[in-house]
């Protein structure tokens, strides 16, 4: 298994809002009346499909339901996801500390912006990648200490931390063989050896939090994939939602199996 470094070079514990025993003065985990849910995987795993899938399937429990993605979801998001996914010929090259802070300005706009005024008002946020996907590519992938990242993140995010995560996990060559020519970024030009890590940092945080990650199999067929990601998200729909809601979602559920 891949183990990411600390500062010290030694495993990182990932610690939140807290690094070598120093607290980071503006993060807040705060209460919320909603609930989000991160979709997480390789290139190619299909989380932009399947938000799409699970959006509908929650709206149709009469919760609000906002879907987001990273990096973007604002304007300002949009504009650092726009230069940090160039993968055209030519295009500058950019630092792994570089990327990692891009991705947490991204996602500090973010978090302001969409994600803490929705899950205040009781919406769903489903956001397709957040904070785990800069632990597994830049942390992993490209080798930077874990503990530093999970300081810049505390203080982007203000402590916000998914409720659900969701990881679809596929082989890597099957991820890149399904991405299209115009869906080539500059993470999809890197060496397999690089998609492994990333891989491995994914399931090595699932397995750390188990109670907060859900590993579903990708690489299964896609009618199949929605079934599990809908019942997944189902099975840990927040006691504070009615009764009515889980019915409703399981409704759903039934639907999609049948078409």
């Amino acid at each position: 298994m891949v183990r990411a470094a600390g500062f010290d070079g030694s495993a990182s514990s990932d610690p939140i809002g807290t690094i070598l025993g120093r607290t980071l003065r503006g993060v807040e985990t705060t209460a919320s009346d909603g609930w989000f849910v991160t979709l997480e995987g390789p290139e190619g795993s299909g989380k932009s499909t399947q938000a799409e899938h699970l959006s509908a399937a929650l709206r149709a429990t009469g919760h609000e339901v906002v879907v987001t993605r990273e990096p973007g979801g604002t304007a300002v998001g949009e504009r650092i996801r726009s230069a940090l996914l160039d993968g055209a010929p030519g295009a500058a090259r950019i630092d792994a500390r570089t990327e990692a802070l891009l991705f947490d300005a991204a996602r500090a706009q973010l978090v302001d912006e969409v994600v803490e005024p929705a899950i205040r008002r009781g919406a769903i946020v489903l956001c397709d990648r957040f904070a785990d996907s800069t632990v597994a590519y830049q942390g992993y992938g490209r080798g930077l200490a874990i503990e530093a990242l999970r300081f810049v993140e505390g203080f982007a995010t203000r402590g916000r931390r998914p409720d659900l995560t969701i990881l679809l996990d596929l082989p890597v060559e099957l991820g890149l063989r399904r991405k299209s020519p115009d869906e080539q970024t500059r993470f999809e030009g890197l060496d397999i050896a690089f998609h492994q890590r990333v891989r491995d940092g994914f399931l090595a945080l699932a397995a750390a939090e188990p109670e907060r990650w859900v590993v579903i199999d990708a690489a299964q067929d896609a009618g199949e994939v929605r079934e599990a990601v809908l019942a997944a998200a189902v099975a840990r729909l927040p006691a504070r939602m009615a009764a009515a809601a889980r019915a409703a979602a399981a409704a759903s559920i039934a639907a999609a199996v049948r078409r």
